[in-house]
């Protein structure tokens, strides 16, 4: 729930977002505030700034990005909100976010083991189902531009997470998502939605017992030195998809706009080139720091993860759309 400060900075940037549509922006550069909730460091900062060189350098100098990491500006519950009133104009949530807002066909990308490998997972971000995803935002004032990887997911906690029933009873932070409460509820875990920018504190003080995520988060928010064990389960994908106003977008000049296009375009291309490079940087780095034993699931322990898993599908289909569902595992070959 946003506090009665942030309430007050949305309230008056109301007023303002109203503006922000005309392309009216002969006198000043146009300011584009780029929020998001992670370290600079991550794949997803690192492709927060390269879009800030790139728009900057491709709008002749008509455009200055002001990029806000590590929940700056605002919080995960928060950050949409001032997205469709304005009081920011860009953002890159992951695609949990999206069902919330209202449209939850994006839980499909958090089902368990729906993607083998990046590869299978190209075939829907950069193919016809990730558009049609994409344009589901324009009915709520979000125009969708892209899709920036950050890895597939390993699951930590103070125990051994090496079989299904290793997590009976555990407290599991995840994002605020269906889907992934459903997945935590099948491995027998209690599911805690909790804000990113507060899962330190919470696995430092015990209020959670684990949580899961790319390595390179895990690594830049330092919870390995509050976890004791993790699990190299790659059992699910966390990616982002950078949004933008609709209203400001559309009000752009078509110069403007197409030099962004462009900034865009070869941001994400650099976002997806890093991506799996970070996280298995991350990984290196957690290993040799020594604070946390991370276990390689054998075949048979993955066999009954995915078999564990599995029933999630099935029971958020109603929820994310059985079309929907369908459309990327046909994309997928699945």
């Amino acid at each position: 729930m946003l506090t009665r400060r942030t309430l007050g900075a949305l309230a008056g940037a109301t007023a303002l977002a109203l503006s922000l549509a005309a392309p009216a922006f002969a006198q000043d550069k146009i300011i584009i505030k780029f929020s998001h909730v992670v370290a600079p460091d991550t794949p997803k900062g690192k492709a927060a700034a390269k879009f800030e060189e790139l728009a900057e350098a491709y709008t002749n100098g008509a455009v200055d990005v002001e990029v806000y990491p590590n929940s700056q500006l605002y919080k995960d519950k928060e950050e949409m909100e001032a997205l469709q009133l304005g009081a920011v104009q860009m953002l890159a949530p992951s695609l949990a976010k999206f069902g919330p807002l209202g449209v939850q066909d994006f839980e499909v990308f958090d089902l368990p083991y729906i993607f083998a490998d990046y590869d299978a997972l190209r075939k829907v971000t950069q193919g016809e189902a990730g558009k049609m995803l994409l344009a589901k935002l324009e009915d709520k004032g979000i125009k969708g531009l892209a899709y920036w990887d950050n890895g597939f997911k390993i699951m930590s906690a103070n125990s051994p997470l090496h079989v299904p029933d290793d997590f009976l009873g555990l407290k599991m932070r995840i994002q605020s998502s269906k889907v992934l409460e459903a997945e935590m509820q099948a491995l027998g875990a209690v599911p805690q939605v909790m804000a990113f920018s507060e899962v330190y504190q919470a696995l430092q003080t015990g209020v959670v017992d684990g949580t899961e995520n790319p390595p390179s988060n895990m690594f830049t928010q330092k919870m390995n030195e509050v976890q004791k064990h993790a699990t190299l389960s790659n059992h699910g994908y966390l990616g982002y998809a950078v949004i933008v106003n609709k209203q400001f977008w559309d009000g752009l000049p078509d110069d403007v706009r197409a030099g962004l296009e462009k900034a865009m375009s070869e941001a994400t291309d650099y976002a997806n080139s890093i991506a799996k490079e970070e996280n298995d940087k991350a990984l290196e780095a957690m290993m040799a720091a020594g604070t946390t034993e991370f276990h390689e699931l054998t075949e048979e322990e993955r066999a009954a993860w995915i078999e564990a898993l599995a029933p999630v599908h099935d029971e958020m289909a109603d929820r994310i759309g059985a079309d929907t569902i369908a459309a990327v595992k046909a994309a997928v070959g699945g």
